[in-house]
Formats: structure tokens, sequence, C-alpha cells
């Protein structure tokens, strides 16, 4: 029988390659754009966690600051510190390297005592390049440091940095907005991104931190803790133990919602697959009817035949599976060459990692491909299964089940509501991601129900085509579901995207206007520096000249307010004096209330929505806002200072998913005294002249402002409609890989309604004969055929449009704030949402028509007389 099997499924795909070509290829896009996120999202990890372990190397721990810098006095503490065997002094700065493009590239700069440092990591071990030859294992064994390593002029590259310079024998870095050249003095065997490796000494001299330590890396003695170590160093609350891959599991958990969602996102493409192999085994088993009767005559019992689809659905499983493994794997390659290993989103960076390939996660996949199309087959192999073979050979049986009850369909969405309620796990709303699929399970569980429902009102129709389209459209409305499951499921899903991606970026114009109320910008670019950049006296000075109405100053500070969680911004801003509340797109807006007065030390402070969610904070509650230390007297010890405040408000804020927390600058200058700016917002005069007049003015003021940026300063000058086209441009870019998704779950559930048309006109040859010996002509035939595609399309296209507008609302308003903390309003297209669903309405017209024009062609003696 195993033969009889083989030889079956090898007829099947020699005669209808094309048939059995449609399913594959839906698995195979499936499968292809699952894996394909699954590779760039690991080797975008992949490259992260290599850059913070080549720059944070391998000790026990590093002793910290909580915020600012370490004093280089705490060196010879932990040094001396029972438990510890060695610590290492270090300097570690964020760089931009001039390459040999002339472009500045990101780059990590390590200052290091060379007497120490090798033994913690033995790849920072600096190897002239009279010595370079020297192998990496002997300077693991014995890192004796060369003489030049001790240079404070000279620095050490990795290959990736390298790789950036070419042959140049010197290196040009930009830190907090100065350039410096430096001559290379050999290179370091660390992997990873671009890193340099410098003397302590000279780091600090070269880039004013003399006195100061980013941290300090220690190797502990067998037998010490970590905990003993802490204690018995007694550094103070400013000053904290940090395990040496810190950085990469916070971008992790930064980026873990975006990475989880658009993974899920991808398997729509898989899920409609499931559905397009449902209609092609469908189409398979109408087509071979008679083959499958012939057999049960001849003694195959139905589970055989049930074995026989089975088989057929693993195979095209297992080759579609085959081929998306191929294609998700160029398929990461070529988005991680032209989008960076997170799409565009900014939560992993701009580098370009190298393909992280994992058998497992093939394995994974290729499993699902299987499964996908084993699912779509199983329903096909059932209705195989109950064949009446001596009924099925007088064309009095269909392969056809019944309509399911309907109880079946509305318990599945009254359970998917229940899904929706389910909060999320570790940040992960999965009880959503279930919501949708079973949402989308239970619409389609209702197609013959809805079928039924909307043509009700259609029977009795004068016109007899028209009336037998109808007619048979209801009658046979338990072929309905194989034939339009496919695109309501793809229609759905592209739906749901489109609404959602409408109504974020609609939301996102809508707070850009109310975030940019300024009519010129001066800043630091993103991504230009990877310090603080400080705005000159002299900009500061063009920014109130003739012209301008009102400057906002606003400064920018990084703060840890949770040790497991990502660093938070904080924006210092001028900001209303007295009772009057920020114009900001509020959340929780400020009440009446007057703020604490100044001498009370209780700050008041406006948390964007993303950290209120993060930090579990409400309107009234006080918490602990740390602050740089004021500059010591003489003799003195700067501490880290920690400021009660109080919520006053909450606020929308897209820009940061991290978090943000905004206060007033006149608080932060009584506090630290810190009057250094970041950023201006420029108000210009309001004239009451012609447009042109105000034209002249802005462009004078920008002209204004651009003239006293020094040459080399990263400083930009932008108005506000130049930020929002930036902003829009970002977020069209972050969304392409959903643009693609949407793309291909339409294709596929198109595919779906063809091959499932097709199946049932292809069934239906008798009938076309007996309708054209009744009379019908060949148009009349072929126009019933396109009519029943028409009904049975526009009613795909009235459930997917419902079902998707439904899983939008979850999309929306259940996964967003779950997954990113981020609420909007819902913005539906229906422009777009019509074209859609007429497109569909088409589609499934042309596709009916054209399966009608090659079954009405035959002979209509010979389609009649095949009645057994």
């Amino acid at each position: 029988m195993a033969a009889l099997h083989l030889q079956l499924l090898w007829a099947e795909w020699r005669h209808h390659p094309w048939r059995q070509a449609a399913a594959v290829m839906a698995v195979a896009l499936g499968v292809a754009l699952a894996f394909a996120v699954q590779l760039i999202n690991a080797s975008a990890l992949s490259e992260f966690e290599t850059a913070v372990h080549a720059a944070s190397g391998a000790p026990d721990f590093s002793v910290r600051p909580r915020d600012g810098l370490l004093s280089e006095d705490l060196y010879a503490r932990v040094a001396m510190t029972p438990g510890v065997a060695r610590a290492s002094p270090v300097i570690d700065l964020a760089v931009g390297l001039r390459g040999r493009d002339g472009q500045s590239h990101p780059a990590r700069l390590l200052g290091l005592d060379a007497l120490v440092a090798p033994w913690i990591s033995p790849g920072w071990l600096a190897q002239p390049e009279a010595s370079s030859a020297s192998s990496t294992a002997g300077a693991q064994a014995s890192p004796v440091a060369p003489l030049s390593a001790l240079d404070p002029d000279l620095v050490f590259v990795n290959a990736s940095a390298r790789a950036q310079l070419g042959t140049a024998d010197h290196v040009t870095l930009r830190v907090d907005g100065r350039e410096q050249s430096f001559a290379i003095g050999g290179r370091i065997a660390a992997d990873g991104p671009p890193l340099l490796v410098m003397d302590i000494a000279g780091a600090q001299t070269h880039f004013d931190r003399v006195g100061s330590l980013s941290r300090v890396d220690v190797r502990l003695a067998p037998g010490a803790r970590q905990e003993a170590v802490m204690g018995a160093l007694d550094a103070g609350p400013d000053v904290r133990a940090a395990a040496p891959d810190e950085a990469a599991l916070r971008m992790a958990r930064l980026s873990q919602s975006y990475r989880v969602n658009l993974s899920v996102l991808s398997l729509v493409a898989l899920f409609t697959g499931g559905f397009l192999v449902f209609s092609v085994q469908s189409l398979a088993v109408a087509k071979r009817i008679p083959q499958l009767a012939l057999l049960g005559v001849l003694g195959m019992s139905g589970r055989q035949r049930r074995t026989l689809v089975w088989a057929d659905s693993l195979t095209v499983g297992a080759v579609g599976g085959l081929a998306g493994l191929a294609l998700g794997t160029a398929l990461a390659a070529a988005a991680l060459r032209a989008l960076g290993g997170d799409l565009g989103s900014g939560t992993l960076g701009a580098s370009t990692p190298h393909l992280q390939w994992n058998v497992l996660a093939a394995l994974a996949y290729f499993t699902l491909g299987v499964a996908s199309a084993f699912a779509g087959g199983w329903w096909p192999a059932r209705a195989a299964q109950g064949l009446a073979p001596a009924q099925s050979l007088k064309g009095l049986s269909t392969a056809s089940g019944s309509d399911w009850p309907v109880g079946y369909g509305l318990g599945l969405i009254a359970l998917a509501v229940a899904l929706a309620l389910v909060p999320p796990w570790r940040a992960i709303p999965w009880g959503a991601y279930a919501c949708v699929g079973v949402l989308l399970l239970g619409g389609i569980s209702l197609v013959p129900q809805v079928v039924a429902l909307l043509l009700k009102g259609f029977r009795g129709a004068r016109n007899p085509v028209a009336a037998l389209a109808v007619a048979r459209a209801v009658d046979q409305r338990h072929a309905a579901t194989a034939a339009v499951a496919g695109v309501v499921a793809s229609l759905s899903l592209v739906v749901a995207l489109t609404v959602m991606v409408a109504s974020f970026r609609d939301s996102l114009i809508v707070w850009l206007d109310d975030v940019l109320p300024a009519d010129v910008y001066v800043r630091a670019p993103p991504g230009a520096s990877e310090g603080p950049v400080f705005l000159p006296a002299a900009v500061l000075a063009a920014a109130s000249g003739p012209g301008v109405r009102q400057i906002r100053a606003e400064r920018l500070v990084t703060i840890t307010l949770a040790p497991d969680q990502p660093d938070a911004t904080l924006l210092v801003r001028d900001l209303p004096t007295g009772n009057a509340a920020p114009a900001l797109p509020w959340i929780v807006a400020p009440d009446a209330t007057p703020p604490p007065p100044a001498d009370s030390g209780v700050l008041s402070v406006y948390p964007s929505e993303v950290l209120a969610a993060l930090q579990h904070l409400k309107k009234g509650d006080i918490m602990e806002v740390p602050l740089p230390p004021r500059a010591p007297a003489t003799g003195a010890k700067a501490r880290t200072t920690a400021a009660r405040a109080v919520v006053r408000g909450i606020w929308r804020d897209y820009a940061r998913q991290q978090g943000a927390l905004l206060m007033a600058r006149a608080d932060w200058l009584r506090l630290t005294g810190d009057e250094r700016v970041s950023g201006l917002a420029v108000w210009l005069v309001d004239r009451d002249a012609k447009e042109s007049s105000a034209t002249d003015g802005r462009t004078a003021v920008v002209a204004r402002l651009k003239a006293a940026v020094p040459a080399d300063s990263p400083i930009e000058i932008a108005t506000s409609g130049e930020l929002r086209d930036y902003s829009l441009r970002i977020f069209d870019r972050s969304f392409a890989v959903t643009r693609w998704l949407q793309g291909v779950a339409l294709a596929i559930g198109l595919a779906g309604i063809a091959a499932s048309f097709s199946a049932q006109v292809l069934a239906r040859r008798r009938e076309f004969g007996t309708l054209q010996h009744l009379g019908f002509t060949r148009r009349q035939v072929l126009t019933l055929v396109a009519s029943e595609g028409a009904l049975w399309s526009a009613v795909g296209a009235a459930l997917g449009l419902a079902l998707g507008l439904a899983v939008s609302v979850v999309l929306v308003k259940v996964v967003n704030p779950q997954s990113f903390h981020w609420t909007m309003q819902m913005s539906v297209p229906p422009g777009t949402l019509l074209t859609l669903g007429l497109g569909v309405i088409f589609a499934g017209a042309l596709t009916a028509w054209g399966s009608g024009h090659a079954a009405a062609g035959r002979d209509v003696i010979r389609a009649v007389k095949e009645d057994w």
C-alpha cells in the first residue's frame, strides 16, 4: 500500500505541477518570512552582545557609578579590598571614527592600564605592528604589555576598526564634538564592532577625564564573593556592582517587544499559507473524486484515502519548508545589508551585523511549515475519508462536508474576547496574540452561516442566471469555507495591519504637531555623537538676536531608575511658572493644584506614559530622581544626589521607548548649577506683513544660527517641518517590513481563491453540460460562474473586513499598550479598505470566470456522458 501511495503522489505532482507549486509557494513564503525575521533578530542581538563583551572584557564584575564618572581615588581602594585578585581601571568612551570613506562611524575607545587589563581580557593586549605575527594564544598565556602600549599618543585597533580605516597609519576620533588624530601603534585581537585601545593616562588627558574613571573591572580571588567584596569596599550609595553583560541584557529587554511583535507578524504569511494548502487540497480531492471512489471500490479504505491526502500535504510542507529556509536566509542577508539588524526601528543600533544561521531555528521553522501544510490538509483528508465510493462514481456524492454548528464559531469568538483580557506575561501579550488566531478561526468557521445570511434576501431574482447563481451559492455554502477561507484570513490580517499602521502614523502626526510648536530647532542630530553635545555661547547669543520672539532651552540627561531596566531620558526644559501646565500631549493632565514650593525639597516631574508604565507611576506618586552633583568645594567629594519629586501629569512620547521624565530647568539649575544646554527651540517674531516677509525673517535667523555653529560641530539647525518629515521617514522605514507582510499575505489569499474556485468549477463539468443541454449559452454559463465567484468573494471580503477591524482593535488597544506602553487613537482609512475589498471581489470573479472558461469549453456531450 505504501508503494501505491507513492505512485499516486508522483502522478499527482507530475500531472498537476502548477497546482502543487501554488501550495508549495505559500508554505515557502510563510517559512521564509518567519525564518528571515528570526535570523535578523538573532544576528542583531549577537552583534550587540559581541560589541558589549568586546568593550566589557571578561571580569567577574565591574564597579560602576550610578551616574556620571568614578573618582580615580576609588581604584586604589578596590585594588586593596580583600577578595580582589586584580583590579583594572577603565575609561570607556563612545566615539566617532572617521573611516576611509570620510564618514564618521560609531566605535568605542577604551583607556586601559596595559600592565593589568590583559590579565582580565587577553583580547585587549596591545600588539605593535612589528610583533603583529605573535599568536593570540601566546598573548593569553603571557600577557606582557609592549612598551609602546604605554605611549599616551598611540591607539591600537581591532580588525573591524582596521577595515574601516584601510591602510591609514592615523585615526581621527570625534568625542564631545571635538576631533583629535592619533597614530596607530598596532592591533588588538578583540572581536566585534570597531574597538580602539590606548593608555589610560592618554585617554584621561586627551578627553578631559583626568582624575575620573568610567569603571573598575574586578577579577575575584578564588572563593571570594561579589557581595562580600562590595560590602568591604563600602563605597557608598553612588557606586554599584554591575555584571559584564548588563548592557546586553538591557538592550535585549528594550528590543524584546519589537522583536516578538515582528516575529508574530511574520507568522501571518505562514498562517494564511496553511489556508492556501487547505484550498489546494480541497481542489485536489474534488478533482480526484472519481479516482478516489474507484480506489474505494477496488478495496482502499477511507483511512487509507485519508492517509494519501495527508501524505500529499506533508510533502507540500516539506518541499515548501526547505525552499522557505533557503529563501529566508537570502532575505535575511539582504535585509541586514539594506536596513540593519533592527529593520530601521532604531532599537538595536545602526550597525550591519553578520548573519547568524542556526540549525535548531531552521529545524523549528521547517517543522512549522510542515505543520501548517498538514493542518491545511486535515479537513480535505477527512472529506476524502468520508466519500461513498459507489455514489461518487455516479456523481451523487462530493467531498464537501456539512456546516459547522454556529455555536462552535460563536464559542471561538467568545474565547477570543476572553483571551484579549489576559494580562501580559513578561511584557509580552501572549493572550492578545492567541486572541487574534482564535478570532480568525471563529470567523472562518462561520462562513457558511454568513453566506446564507447575506444572500438570503437575493433569492428569487428574475434573471435566471442571477437566480441560479444565488441559489447555488446558498445551497452549496458549505463549500464556501474552502473557497474563501484563505482570503478571509489574509484580508482580515491585511486590514488589521493597515488600520494599525494608519492609527500609529496618524497619532504620530498629531503628536509631532504637539511636541514641535516652535519654528526652528537647534540640536545635535540623533546618532551624530555618542556623548553629550552642548551648544556654545555663540549659538545661544545668535538665538537671542533680532527676529526671535522666544527661546526654550533644553538639556538631555541619561538616568538609571532601576538596574534591571533600560536607562531613561531626563528632559530638562524651560517650563511655565506658577500653576500653568506645559503644552504637551497629555495622557493624565496636571490639575490646578499649585506645585510644591521651591523650599519644600519636592520637585514637579512629568513622566511619559512609557516610563509611568515601566515604573508603575500614577499621578500624585512620589519618586526619586537621580541628579549629578554640584561642583564640590576644594577637597570635598562630589556625590550623586537623588531629589524627591511628585508626579503631576503623564504625557505621550513616541520618541523614546525606554521612557522619559520631564522636569523644569529652574529646578535643575537650583540643584546642580549646570547651565549647559544641548538644544534650543526658537519661536520667530510674528509678522503681519506678507508671507514672504516671514519667510525672509526665518531665513535670516537660520542663517545667523548656522554661522554661529563651529565648522566641526555636529549641531544642526532644522525647522519644525524638516523634523516632522524626518520623523515620518523613520516611521515609514520602521514599518517597511509590515508592508511586505501585508503584500505576501494578500497574495497568498488571492492564490487560495484561485485554487478553490478551480476546484469547484472543475468538479462541475457535468452540471455545465446539463445547463447547456437545457439551453444555456456558453456566455451565460461563464456569467453564472463569475457571479458565484463574485458572490462568495463578496462574502469573504465582508467577513474579512469585519474580522480585520476586530483584530485591529486588539492590535491597537491591547498589543501596543502591553508591548510598547504606547496608546493611540484608532484611525480607519475607508478608501484603502474599500479598495482592498473591491479588489478581492474582482479577483474572485475573474478567477472563477477563467476557471469556468476552461471547464465550459469542453464538449457538451462528453461532459454529460461521464455520468456513469
